[in-house]
């Protein structure tokens, strides 16, 4: 059914209030506080559980050791699989001719139509293609004619609601891009790749979000440089400074906030319906696929619920992959692949650079400025506004972003390390979701199970997985006494954990070609032979496997211990 409010919901939008993660109010802070302890003590619980049980209980530590491999190899092959549906999904995106669909969408029985005279003209052209040597071309052909007949059928799933198809050229997007120091040549390529889109330009604003905090020097200079080359191309070119305010942290979230109310004041003197305003959140560093807004508008104007749905693009590391080293390639490159596994899920979480109805922005009050996760943090509030009856619609087309690069190697590591910290930190989410769901009787016990585990589960196998398999997983041999080595179990386990270990080179074989075919242009600047040695990084995987633990336990024991981040990391960007 198409969403439409409710008396009762436009009542309570009024008093709908996020909890906060600050309070200092009993039993709020009380129950906060015992939230913010679980993923900590999950993570060390089991760290140091299984080292107690190598030496007391050396049996139930092998049995818990080999239940969690067979998880473990399950969860990668499962993975694996699901990644390389989504890459085809996202090969598939970028062939469709989204802003087509845009403009025949609000009648779709006379687009069916057309689409079925497009295909008979390809296969009268496929019945033309004779011999051996036009394989390849019919091979083509047939490809179109299977994407062809997709259409179709999403486009006959419109029929029921065409009513309520919202007209495209109505959509205005606003696309923010916050930023707290970068130079012009990062911020640069991004507002570049809006200009290049098949959308509309004059239905879009740049929404340049600044801090004050910032030298003037370095900010003016770069605000007016960036205005003076792309203020003319759009339907406007706004810039916001933003001062921190009392009760508001150094961070994203608060930058965001303030940019967005700024825009409410722009949007009501406009008059411009907010129902109608698709608000962009993205990272200034972020480079967009030319198909990416029409492909966002025709999935906003075509859902009855678009007010209900978030919209993902695919997070690619690209813009610098060849200028980084190898150690920073694998995570982002691992970091690409879990996100293309993420859009295959119901239960996707919005990351980085997405998109949201700005009315729906608004009635949750936006995001918390108090918090630094603000990627993920704004749909689970959405969520728990909409008594979790809010989903993530993905895009299957790339945003490009910035991989780590600083100015040498070990500070490039190092910056790697306290970007996944950061990211990792996004368990500070769970206690406040916790709060604001378990209260709510308009969401079902299930579902509200679901999430818990949902949340926890993703940040402990973060943790925990990658000690268990490389270190852990044999102290039950060396810890666990004379009896325990002579015992069936003992001489098995070498040959179980070995076993599961090949199987899991299934994930690595899919990654491996993946990787490859995905790669970005070489830069002219690099001799072919860097391509051949983007081969051999991948025997860096389990050294990065075993560190990248390290990140999650450290912003997990953060919040344990009460050690909070004070304000957000930003990640160091340069351009060769």
């Amino acid at each position: 059914m198409p969403y439409t409010e409710t008396m009762s919901e436009i009542i309570e939008q009024r008093v709908f209030a996020f909890p906060d993660p600050k309070t200092t109010v009993f039993p709020g802070r009380f129950v906060q506080r015992v939230l913010e302890m679980i993923p900590g003590m999950l993570t060390w619980g089991t760290l140091i559980g299984v080292v107690a049980l190598s030496v007391f209980a050396p049996v139930a530590a092998a049995i818990f050791i080999m239940v969690f491999d067979t998880y473990w190899i399950y969860r990668a092959i499962y993975i694996s699989i699901f990644s390389l549906q989504a890459q085809w999904s996202v090969a598939e995106g970028k062939r469709i001719h989204w802003r087509e669909r845009c403009e025949e969408s609000s009648h779709p029985e006379q687009y069916i139509e057309k689409l079925r005279a497009r295909a008979l003209l390809i296969k009268s052209e496929i019945r033309s293609s004779t011999g051996f040597r036009k394989w390849k071309k019919r091979q083509r052909l047939h490809q179109a004619i299977r994407r062809i007949e997709r259409i179709i059928y999403e486009t006959e799933q419109l029929i029921p609601n065409a009513s309520l198809i919202m007209d495209w050229r109505e959509v205005v997007h606003v696309v923010l891009l916050p930023t707290a120091g970068e130079p012009v040549e990062v911020i640069e390529p991004a507002i570049e790749s809006l200009a290049q889109s098949s959308f509309p330009l004059d239905q879009m604003i740049v929404l340049l979000a600044t801090e004050e905090r910032e030298d003037p020097e370095t900010r003016l200079p770069k605000v007016e440089a960036l205005r003076a080359k792309f203020g003319h191309l759009f339907k406007d070119f706004l810039v916001t400074t933003h001062i921190v305010a009392a009760g508001e942290m150094k961070c994203k979230a608060s930058n965001a906030t303030f940019a967005a109310k700024e825009l409410m004041k722009y949007l009501d003197e406009k008059g411009i319906d907010y129902k109608r305003v698709v608000f962009s959140n993205f990272d200034c560093d972020s480079v967009i696929h030319p198909e990416y807004f029409s492909a966002l508008t025709y999935y906003y104007t075509t859902n009855p619920d678009r007010l209900r749905r978030a919209y993902q693009p695919l997070p690619m590391y690209h813009n610098n992959l060849w200028d980084t080293n190898a150690f920073v390639r694998v995570v982002v490159t691992g970091s690409s692949f879990w996100h293309l596994y993420q859009s295959t899920r119901k239960e996707m979480v919005t990351f980085s650079s997405h998109s949201e109805p700005f009315d729906t922005l608004v009635k949750v009050g936006f995001w918390p400025v108090n918090m630094i996760s603000e990627d993920s943090v704004i749909y689970w509030k959405c969520l728990a506004f909409f008594h979790g009856d809010y989903k993530v619609q993905p895009i299957h087309l790339p945003v490009s972003l910035d991989a780590v690069l600083a100015p040498t190697y070990w500070k490039t590591v190092v910056n790697q390390y306290k970007q996944k910290r950061r990211w990792a930190y996004g368990i500070e989410n769970f206690p406040v979701t916790m709060r604001a769901i378990w209260p709510d009787l308009g969401i079902r016990i299930r579902t509200k199970l679901r999430i818990m585990f949902e949340m926890l589960e993703g940040h402990y196998s973060w943790a925990t997985t990658s000690f268990l398999l490389t270190f852990l997983g044999w102290l039950p041999l060396f810890l666990g006494g004379e009896a325990f080595k002579e015992s069936v179990l003992a001489h098995n386990l070498p040959f179980f954990t070995r076993t599961l270990m090949t199987l899991g080179m299934v994930g690595l074989l899919v990654s491996i070609p993946m990787s490859l075919l995905t790669l970005p242009p070489r830069p002219k600047r690099y001799h072919w032979s860097r391509t051949f040695l983007m081969f051999f990084q991948w025997f860096l995987v389990p050294v990065v496997a075993f560190l990248s633990a390290i990140p999650a336990i450290d912003s997990q024991t953060r919040i344990l211990t009460k050690r909070y981040f004070g304000e957000f990391w930003v990640t160091e960007k340069m351009r060769k």
